[in-house]
């Protein structure tokens, strides 16, 4: 294998990695923050200039806080647990491409760790996986209130990831393509359409296929335990639920897991739903200003939007009322999925007519 290639995707791999573990560093920072203004008080203000040093703070306090480990026979399962969680929800940022080829010194670089043909399908194998890491942890912590929120984050994510594999179907029927790669290129250009006037718009999925989008955004805040689905870590009932017993960088890795999910989560949303890195005048940029500034624009655009899907998370959390947890097995069974299956059949029925 040439060694170019090898050095090109390391710098990538280590690059998404770096960027992602600084959006979820300050995403906890952005949250306070938010918070704060929603509620009409004063966030974070005393580390650094405007709180801004407030997030290495907290994570010196978890580096420096003692790693406290109880008395139960499964230590090394009670270990694993938040490892695995967060090697699973950094696992998924390998096939999100964040921008189109870039061209430095004659080399052309793509901005995609790895474009595999099946990526659909490699995140929700990732994503399934990632549910053993909080299930073991609470079932290895000896504790009643862990293992029940275990319990709920394993019945909630399993539930909802039904509904949102059913949504994603309906895309990879318009598209023709698991790619991810594929899927964004899909949505390049613009749809032209002549009913009392001359009308523009992207050629976005979200257009074509709201009601999957809406699916997948619901099931995505349940993938990801956020409110009004955050009945797996509850405080009301549960205490902390499946990190109750946990602190220091353990209890760090199962906190930094969910943002990290949430970034995943918003930039897979960007890119399957909102174009990704496309956006209206690329051509133009690429054939009058060049490849790399329009590939630069592109990458920046897509930052763009995960950033708004980030701050719609932080929104609804501080917006919306948390779910019983019947209701929310309801919502799941009863409404998402028969409503996604619905939405598989209608878009069957348009691509037989119409085609793709």
């Amino acid at each position: 294998m040439d060694s170019s290639f090898l050095i090109e995707k390391g710098v990538i791999i280590l690059v998404v990695f770096s960027i992602t573990m600084l959006i979820a560093l300050y995403s906890t920072f952005a949250e306070r923050v938010l918070a704060g203004y929603f509620q009409d008080r004063l966030g974070p203000n005393r580390a650094g200039p405007g709180g801004f040093l407030q997030p290495l703070a907290d994570g010196v306090k978890m580096f420096t806080k003692e790693d406290f480990i109880p008395d139960t026979p499964n230590k090394w399962l009670f270990i694993i647990g938040p490892g695995l969680a967060m090697t699973t929800a950094l696992m998924t940022s390998a096939v999100i491409p964040w921008g189109r080829q870039l061209t430095i010194g004659g080399y052309t670089a793509t901005l995609q760790a790895a474009d595999i043909n099946i990526a659909m399908l490699y995140v929700f194998g990732v994503i399934s996986i990632g549910v053993y890491g909080i299930m073991i942890g609470g079932w290895a912590s000896n504790n009643k209130f862990s293992l029940l929120g275990a319990v709920r984050a394993s019945s909630q994510m399993i539930s909802y990831e039904v509904a949102m594999g059913l949504s994603i179907i309906a895309i990879l029927m318009v598209s023709g393509s698991l790619s991810i790669h594929t899927i964004a290129e899909k949505q390049h250009g613009f749809i032209d359409w002549d009913w009392k006037g001359h009308f523009v718009w992207p050629s976005w999925y979200v257009f074509k296929q709201p009601l999957a989008f809406l699916i997948f955004l619901i099931c995505a805040f349940a993938e990801t335990n956020r409110t009004p689905f955050d009945l797996p870590e509850c405080e009301s009932e549960l205490v902390g639920g499946y990190h109750t017993e946990y602190s220091s960088m353990k209890l760090g890795f199962f906190l930094f897991a969910e943002y990290v999910n949430m970034f995943i989560s918003s930039a897979i949303i960007s890119i399957v739903f909102f174009g990704g890195y496309n956006y209206p005048g690329m051509d133009w940029v690429t054939q009058h200003v060049g490849p790399n500034v329009a590939t630069i624009l592109g990458t920046v655009v897509l930052f763009a939007k995960v950033f708004f899907f980030i701050f719609f998370y932080m929104w609804v959390r501080w917006t919306v009322p948390r779910f019983r947890y019947d209701q929310l097995m309801n919502l799941g069974w009863k409404i998402l999925m028969p409503l996604a299956i619905l939405n598989i059949v209608i878009t069957g029925i348009v691509l037989i007519l119409t085609g793709p």
